[in-house]
């Protein structure tokens, strides 16, 4: 996909062009959807004493809430490539919210559990955000671009176990009971949810010079159909070893942090016997390390590219990765709180990092089927939450004995990084389109200054 105009420069506090406005308002939407997503998560204490769940069954529904993931993160790519980013986003939004609100009538563990089932599908939103900002920005901080409107996305995991137990106190302060408040406290994501998708389609577009329709109307798109339908697309990308090196990479990294996301309120609640206000907002720490840590990550990917090129990126991403197997087996060992906080942050870090480092990688797999790859390699992150759900499903398995197999799992995974390999014509390539890029911004920066107000050339 042959997308001009791209930004070479993040200008954080600006909304006046396309790509910032894509940029922004992707990552607050895959924010918000977390909300839908994983706002039970924090509740689940609540839940189950209602509901009389098992932690078999709170296992099931932890599997549940990350497995339709799967199957729609692989056909949203699709339908980016053939609709365009802004009115996939919207369709997922909007008709996302519906399940989040619903879920308040499940009276027994089958529909809660199928409830779960349902909202899962908000999770794709993660694919549209990546594909939106690889679109708008050019190669010298897609990875940084990528990194940080995903980051400040998974934020949402964070601020969602801080915030739905305050709205679930806010709702008790009316009168009603905890059976009802936890139900009316979902309410609230699912109606942000739709107000969200009704805001992303008014104020984005799908690329820098326009929407796909208008662009291919103009014939600067190539058509949807033949060799760039959506079935060639996905071939492509699913015959390429490359793209499933990254779809384990992946499950290691952010279906760890799925993972992390859905059992660290109860976690530390039965753990270290706390209230649930306070291990929520332990748990919270978490996914608050996305504020910075997964833009770190796509930063040292573009930095890496500066010096090694995309050898440079899949060498940071193997670092990455294997830190946050090592970080995750200290994590498994802690008995004492206040320690365990503080690995939990460190391991929080490379999780995020490793995710970064990821899709820094992901947008030179293949440009032609670029939603494909996203697809896949994104579905990746949620088939590891599925895997690893299962650890903690298990009667026979406390919680830090499944953090501990996980952790190895993750350091046998941070090898298959190793796998992604590029020719060295397409090194070339990227090379100097990265040097271009990041060439111009140098020249933009300097016309900036100089027309700044009391600037002036020094004398020679």
């Amino acid at each position: 996909m042959d997308i001009r105009h791209k930004a070479n420069k993040i200008r954080l506090f600006s909304f006046s062009t396309p790509q910032m406005r894509a940029f922004h308002l992707s990552w607050f939407a895959f924010h918000v959807c977390f909300f839908g997503w994983f706002g039970i998560a924090p509740l689940m204490a609540v839940v189950r004493d209602d509901l009389g769940l098992t932690k078999s069954q709170i296992g099931n529904t932890i599997i549940a809430s990350v497995a339709i993931t799967i199957v729609v993160r692989l056909a949203i790519g699709l339908l980016c490539d053939r609709l365009g980013p802004r009115k996939t986003y919207t369709w997922l939004l909007c008709l996302g919210s519906l399940p989040v609100m619903s879920i308040g009538l499940a009276d027994s563990f089958e529909s809660f559990l199928l409830a779960r089932l349902a909202i899962s599908a908000i999770g794709a939103s993660f694919v549209i955000t990546q594909y939106h900002s690889t679109v708008m920005f050019a190669p010298n901080v897609v990875g940084t671009a990528n990194a940080t409107t995903a980051g400040w996305g998974n934020l949402g995991g964070g601020t969602t176990q801080i915030l739905m137990p305050l709205v679930f106190s806010g709702v008790l302060m009316l009168g009603v009971s905890e059976t009802l408040g936890w139900r009316l406290a979902m309410v609230v994501p699912g109606i942000v949810l739709l107000l969200t998708g009704l805001a992303y389609y008014r104020f984005t577009q799908d690329a820098p010079d326009g929407n796909f329709s208008d662009l291919r109307a103009r014939g600067e798109l190539p058509p949807a159909t033949r060799e760039h339908g959506a079935l060639q697309s996905f071939t492509a990308a699913a015959r390429d070893i490359r793209v499933w090196a990254l779809f384990v990479v992946y499950a290691a990294c952010f279906g760890v942090e799925l993972t992390i996301n859905n059992i660290a309120a109860i976690y530390f609640f039965d753990t270290f016997s706390l209230d649930l206000a306070t291990a929520g907002l332990i748990a919270g720490l978490f996914g608050l390390m996305n504020l910075f840590a997964r833009t770190l990550g796509g930063v040292f990917s573009d930095l890496f590219a500066r010096n090694g090129g995309l050898k440079g990126r899949v060498r940071w991403l193997f670092i990455a990765l294997l830190c946050e197997g090592v970080a995750l087996l200290g994590f498994a060992q802690m008995q004492t709180l206040a320690v365990a906080i503080g690995i939990m942050l460190m391991f929080s870090l490379f999780v995020q990092m490793a995710e970064g480092a990821t899709f820094g990688v992901v947008p030179f797999i293949n440009k032609q089927a670029l939603g494909a790859v996203a697809g896949i390699v994104g579905a990746g992150g949620n088939a590891g939450a599925v895997a690893a759900g299962f650890l903690f499903r298990s009667e026979s398995l406390s919680y830090q004995q499944g953090l501990f197999y996980l952790g190895l799992a993750v350091i046998a995974a941070s090898l298959f990084a190793l796998a992604v390999r590029f020719s060295t014509e397409t090194e070339a390539t990227e090379d100097a389109a990265y040097r271009q890029a990041d060439g111009e911004r140098h020249v933009a920066q300097n016309a900036e200054r100089e027309a700044a107000p009391g600037w002036a050339r020094p004398l020679r």
